[in-house]
């Protein structure tokens, strides 16, 4: 690992956190940045030392979203791989980000804008710096949502909210942000790094096959009819009554013990 990287990985307590780290440029995203993100969040997704994820930002901001002076560089050039860097880099980040069967924490460290907002509304918790902000930015520069933000914000904040916040643009606090639900906590700038490992830590050691089916029960539900959320609910009980970690919570329950769970 050096400074040069633009994505740095570090490994503690069953916690691999990623970092965009191009805090000149407010970690906007590259091609190369876009790539090893994308690699990076899919090797995370099949290890089995890492039980969840933390991603975050170098420097005062989160991520500033697409680097617009490589964007327009690239057109000018007429190289097409603007025109395709939402279906072949975007997307696959978001799905994996949603799809990976173990938490995803947001580690809000400053402005998150455009598809950097759009990183962070991907995953399962967002703690906020009191300094961050949040802005859908994507009208600004004549384009619409990408990076599933059409898909996640409106979850989080519902239909109405999200158009607003989309149409016009506006910038939103970490104070606000936690009004509206769009983070789960805000801490002091100081104490962001500290608190965002410790939550993803507790997650960590938890049932995390339990938290894979959970985040895939509530993606079914978000969607479906109701009996549609009662069957897939169902079957993953009967997975999850199954594992070794289920028997250990009711055993632990039973003997008046804290349970020690493998993910398994």
């Amino acid at each position: 690992m050096t400074t040069e990287d633009v994505l740095l990985t570090v490994d503690a307590d069953g916690v691999r956190t990623l970092t965009l780290n191009r805090p000149k440029a407010y970690n906007s995203l590259t091609v190369e940045l876009k790539e090893r993100l994308l690699a990076a969040l899919r090797e995370a997704a099949d290890a089995p030392e890492v039980r969840a994820v933390v991603l975050t930002g170098a420097g005062k901001a989160f991520c500033a979203g697409q680097d617009l002076k490589e964007h327009v560089a690239l057109l000018q050039a007429n190289d097409p791989r603007p025109l395709r860097t939402v279906s072949e880099h975007y997307n696959p980040i978001v799905r994996t980000i949603v799809e990976m069967p173990k938490p995803v924490v947001a580690a809000v460290n400053g402005p998150a804008a455009g598809a950097g907002a759009s990183l962070a509304y991907a995953c399962d918790l967002r703690i906020s710096a009191s300094s961050a902000n949040f802005l859908m930015a994507f009208a600004n520069v004549g384009l619409g949502p990408d990076s599933g933000a059409s898909w996640t914000l409106q979850r989080l904040v519902g239909y109405g909210r999200a158009s607003e916040l989309m149409l016009l643009a506006r910038t939103v606090d970490s104070a606000e942000a936690l009004r509206l639900g769009l983070v789960s906590e805000v801490v002091l700038d100081e104490e962001l790094a500290k608190r965002a490992h410790a939550v993803a830590a507790k997650l960590a050691a938890g049932p995390t096959v339990c938290y894979a089916k959970i985040k895939e029960v509530l993606s079914t539900a978000a969607e479906s009819t109701l009996d549609e959320a009662l069957a897939a609910e169902d079957a993953a009980q009967a997975v999850l009554g199954a594992t070794a970690d289920h028997r250990e919570a009711v055993e632990a329950f039973v003997e008046k013990r804290k349970p020690t769970f493998q993910g398994k």
